[in-house]
């Protein structure tokens, strides 16, 4: 059964993500009985995942502040601040940041995916390892039903 869940920033787990950003798990599926992730990443111009594929969730990004690239199938987009896209399972996608600096929300139905970004990040309230980086790990990606199916653009 659903009821309100409310997570107050200093509960939110601060992931660090690709090239040092930072993703913050506002809710996750556990919160949410599985019916939704909610992120924010605070990322910094080239950060770029490689192009991939949701297989069992649709994705919503709004660009709070920056700009970015999109991809989805064969077109490539622009994405402004205050933009949002839908990108639906099952179609390949990527972006890459094009401002200094980018404030974006990611919202991902059903949940689930934050199991990839858990095990891909590194927990920010932990020491960090010497050499650490976070890279995108295939076998981590389709373990949570993302493929992915070729490189950053």
């Amino acid at each position: 059964m659903s009821m309100a869940y409310i997570a107050q920033p200093e509960q939110q787990q601060q992931l660090e993500w690709l090239d040092g950003g930072t993703l913050a798990i506002l809710l996750d599926s556990a919160a949410t009985d599985g019916q939704l992730m909610v992120g924010r990443f605070d990322v910094s111009k080239g950060e770029a995942p490689p192009l991939h594929t949701h297989t069992r969730e649709d994705e919503v990004f709004m660009l709070i502040s920056g700009t970015a690239l999109v991809w989805s199938g064969d077109e490539e987009m622009e994405l402004k601040e205050g933009g949002i896209i839908f990108l639906p399972k099952n179609v390949p996608h990527a972006y890459r940041i094009t401002s200094a600096k980018a404030d974006l929300l990611m919202i991902n139905t059903p949940g689930g995916i934050e199991g990839m970004f858990r095990e891909t990040g590194r927990d920010r309230s932990t020491p960090r390892p010497e050499g650490f980086a976070v890279t995108p790990k295939p076998e981590v990606s389709e373990k949570y039903g993302s493929v992915i199916v070729g490189p950053p653009r």
